[in-house]
């Protein structure tokens, strides 16, 4: 049986959530492989809803539940996670929770410097979460990060706070801030050790041993392919990278653990954010959109951008992502309309190209070409096998395939985790 990796195959947004969690129920365990607590993640099971963070989505379902070491964590963020999943019914303990011992710490500094980045950076804001992922990992590159394991050994912490300082204290004094209390840092690690340290693991160990021992593997990405560091619509993206490849660093296992890669994508497109979007809909169409598909940020509240769906960018963000199939979400937000149309090419100035080209300044002036179609009156709502589906849907989800070249082998047709046509099982690969 394969390991599964999923990821976002479009800005982030896709409904990650819902797929890890239906996918969960078959999987031994669960792998966060990167980011950190700026992903959002909504599993929606009966009448309960529950909103994830940094916690992988299998801890709903009670099925053993990593962060890897490619995630860089806050441990207040993750306490105050698990105490409202507590709420909720849902516990996680070490039985069920392991954390990689070597995640970078996100630090009460590195979320002072997202914000004061930001607030300064004018029209040249990131549009950023404000929770310090980038600053972390930039400390993290930088060989200056504090670690989990670091949290057992605050005596010594000496020589890592003069590098940490020494960089830091230079950058607030330029925004006109006082330097990094470093006795208040060190009372509020010892104070939050306790809880972090028994979830501390060598979670590469578990996970060969796991792997070894034929279990099932389920990997967990947070954002989209659209938003790595390197492939995406950079600047305008995240600071780690989202593409399945990360999975094998971020998690301590080798590249082919991976196995099969599901990327997950919406059946038109929404940004969180600043940065291109090339078939957004600034009009009543987009309006409707964003009301069907309750298009709100998970962590933030922000409202989403909304558009067309663009199968320039998803061939292309599964090309570069390694992707084996799509899971195409919200198929219900499309029930209604007259005519649905498709992004098949973009023009730049006079040329048309196949591709989303690297420079911003390109990027901000293409034009989508469009394909049209007609849609479909029936509702696809709860749809749970093709016989349900209208036969204009149908062709829709076709069509989609042959312009990304890619099959189609999940359609989720509502946030209820049986609400899913499952068209070729990833684990059976």
């Amino acid at each position: 049986m394969a390991n599964v990796a999923v990821i976002g195959a479009q800005w982030g947004d896709e409904g990650k959530g819902k797929i890890v969690d239906w996918l969960a129920e078959r999987a031994d365990m669960v792998v966060r492989f990167q980011g950190g607590h700026n992903a959002g993640h909504t599993l929606v099971v009966g009448d309960n809803v529950y909103k994830l963070s940094l916690l992988p989505s299998g801890i709903v379902r009670g099925t053993p539940s990593f962060i890897g070491n490619g995630v860089v964590l806050d441990p207040w963020a993750l306490k105050d996670e698990i105490a409202r999943l507590g709420a909720q019914g849902v516990t996680a303990t070490p039985e069920t929770l392991r954390i990689a011992d070597t995640c970078a710490l996100i630090l009460p500094f590195h979320r002072d410097l997202d914000g004061l980045r930001e607030d300064a950076s004018g029209a040249g804001k990131i549009g950023t979460t404000r929770r310090g992922i980038g600053p972390a990992y930039e400390d993290k590159v930088g060989r200056r990060a504090i670690r989990v394991c670091d949290l057992a050994h605050l005596d010594d912490l000496g020589p890592q706070l003069d590098r940490l300082t020494a960089h830091h204290d230079a950058l607030r004094a330029g925004f006109g801030e006082p330097p990094i209390d470093r006795a208040r840092l060190i009372a509020e690690l010892r104070e939050i050790a306790g809880f972090v340290l028994p979830f501390a693991k060598p979670v590469w160990r578990d996970l060969n041993a796991a792997r070894s021992a034929g279990k099932r593997i389920l990997f967990e990405g947070a954002q989209g392919v659209l938003l790595d560091v390197d492939h995406g619509t950079y600047p305008f993206v995240t600071s780690s990278n989202t593409i399945a490849g990360a999975a094998a660093g971020g998690s301590g296992l080798g590249p082919s653990a991976v196995g099969f890669v599901l990327g997950i994508a919406k059946a038109y497109t929404t940004r969180v954010g600043s940065g291109p979007f090339p078939t957004e809909l600034e009009n009543e169409t987009g309006e409707r959109l964003g009301v069907r598909g309750h298009e709100f940020g998970t962590v933030t509240g922000r409202k989403r951008r909304c558009g067309w769906f663009d199968a320039v960018l998803v061939r292309q963000a599964a090309a570069v992502g390694g992707i084996t199939g799509i899971a195409l979400t919200k198929i219900d937000v499309l029930d209604g309309f007259e005519t649905v149309s498709i992004c098949t090419g973009y023009k730049l100035r006079g040329e048309t190209l196949d591709y989303f080209p690297a420079h911003a300044a390109d990027q901000a002036l293409v034009e989508p070409i469009y394909e049209t179609m007609e849609g479909w009156q029936e509702t696809t709502a709860g749809a749970r096998s093709w016989a349900d589906l209208p036969a204009q849907a149908i062709k829709y989800i076709r069509r989609i395939e042959e312009l990304i070249r890619c099959p189609v082998t999940l359609v989720s047709t509502s946030p209820q985790r049986v609400d899913t046509i499952l068209v070729r099982d990833p684990f059976s690969d």
